[in-house]
């Protein structure tokens, strides 16, 4: 596992840690128990799966990961809005909690991103 350097590429690299982790716990527990799209679970449940992709190259703190991860995010920031704004109770509740992980993760993963570009020697 790579260590931050200072202070806030640490905060963000917690952040988007964090925030990642969260979402896949978030996914999985929306559809199989909290408030699935039919009792006793869903395979919706599989939206998760994505997430678990980018999981090893954030927790080492690799660029690139944070890079492509931020694009993929979206797909949840989006489905998060949507849903919040179709469904209601429990589900409403769920999707918001989902949108502001992804927004959590995404400013972490962009800004990690732009950080450690800074930080890197340039050739020449």
């Amino acid at each position: 596992m790579s260590c931050p350097a200072n202070g806030l590429q640490k905060a963000l690299y917690l952040g988007a840690c964090l925030s990642l982790l969260a979402l896949i716990f978030l996914c999985l527990a929306w559809e199989l128990w909290l408030a699935p799209l039919r009792p006793g679970g869903s395979w919706m449940a599989l939206k998760a799966l994505p997430l678990l992709l980018p999981l090893l190259g954030v927790l080492n703190g690799r660029r690139y990961t944070y890079q492509w991860a931020s694009m993929l995010i979206l797909a949840y920031l989006a489905e998060g809005v949507v849903r919040a704004a179709s469904d209601s109770g429990t589900a409403a509740a769920l999707a918001l909690a989902q949108v502001l992980l992804a927004l959590g993760f995404f400013v972490s993963a962009i800004f990690y991103a732009r950080l450690t570009r800074e930080s890197q020697p340039q050739p020449g």
